[in-house]
C-alpha cells in the first residue's frame, strides 16, 4: 500500500511540474493572468505533494507520527495559500476587466487535467483510507481542489473566446473558496474524525471528502453511530 501511495504521489508531482511549466509558457505566450496562475497553482500541489512523499519515506514510526502531523498542517498551508491565489486572480481579473485569454495550449493543458486528475485523486483517497494516512487524504484533497481549479480554466477560455465573458473563471474559481478554506484551517488544526482516528472511502463519506456518516456500505466504520 505504501508504495502505490508513493508512485501515486510521484505521478502528481511530474505532472503538476509538467503541467505548471507548460501553463507557465502559454500563459506568458498569451497575456493571460489566468494561465499564468494556474501555472504557479501547479507548483503549490506540487511542494503538497513532495512533502508527504517525503513523510512516507520515513521508516521510524514515532518520528513518521510527528512528520505525519507536520506534513498535514503544511498541506493546510498550502489550502490556504491556494485560497490567497485565487482571491488575487480574481481581483486582478475584474479589475483589469480581462479573463483567460484565448490558448490552444491552455484549453488542452485543462482538459488533460480535468480528464486525469480527478482518477488520481480518488486513487489516492482510497489507498489513505486503507493505509489510514492523514496527509496523503490531505493531499488527495488539493488535487481535487485543483481539479476543480482546471475546470474553471477551461469554462473561462472557452466563454471568453466564445462569448467574451471574461468575469467566469474568476467567478467560479471563487465558488472554491469555502471549501478551500475550511479544510485548510481543520489541517492547520490537525482536526479528525471525532468518532475515531481512521480514514474512510465510502458513499456515506463522498469517499473521503467529508467526515464519515454511517451507511451499509461503510467498510471501514470508523465512525459508529
Amino acid at each position: 500500500m505504501l508504495l502505490i501511495a508513493k508512485v501515486l504521489l510521484a505521478v502528481t508531482i511530474l505532472y503538476n511540474v509538467a503541467e505548471g511549466v507548460l501553463a507557465l509558457l502559454a500563459g506568458i505566450g498569451a497575456g493571460s493572468v489566468a494561465l499564468v496562475a494556474f501555472g504557479a497553482d501547479s507548483y503549490i500541489e506540487t511542494a503538497a505533494a513532495s512533502v508527504v512523499l517525503w513523510r512516507l519515506g520515513i521508516a521510524d514510526p514515532e518520528r513518521g507520527e510527528v512528520v505525519e502531523r507536520w506534513a498535514v498542517r503544511f498541506i493546510g498551508f498550502t489550502f490556504l495559500a491556494l485560497s490567497a491565489a485565487i482571491v488575487f486572480q480574481a481581483a486582478w481579473v475584474i479589475g483589469q476587466r480581462s479573463g483567460a485569454e484565448e490558448s490552444l495550449v491552455g484549453i488542452g493543458i485543462a482538459v488533460a487535467s480535468v480528464v486525469i486528475m480527478p482518477g488520481l485523486a480518488f486513487w489516492k483517497l482510497r489507498v489513505a483510507a486503507k493505509g489510514d494516512l492523514k496527509s496523503l487524504a490531505s493531499e488527495a484533497k488539493e488535487t481535487l481542489a485543483c481539479t476543480y481549479l482546471s475546470g474553471t480554466l477551461l469554462i473561462g477560455l472557452v466563454a471568453n473566446a466564445a462569448l467574451g465573458w471574461w468575469w467566469l473563471d474568476a467567478v467560479t474559481a471563487l465558488l472554491l473558496l469555502p471549501w478551500l478554506l475550511r479544510e485548510g484551517v481543520e489541517c492547520m488544526r490537525g482536526e479528525e474524525c471525532e468518532a475515531g482516528p481512521q480514514l474512510c472511502y465510502c458513499r456515506g463519506c463522498l469517499f473521503g471528502l467529508r467526515i464519515c456518516r454511517p451507511c451499509r456500505s461503510c467498510r471501514v466504520a470508523c465512525c459508529p453511530a
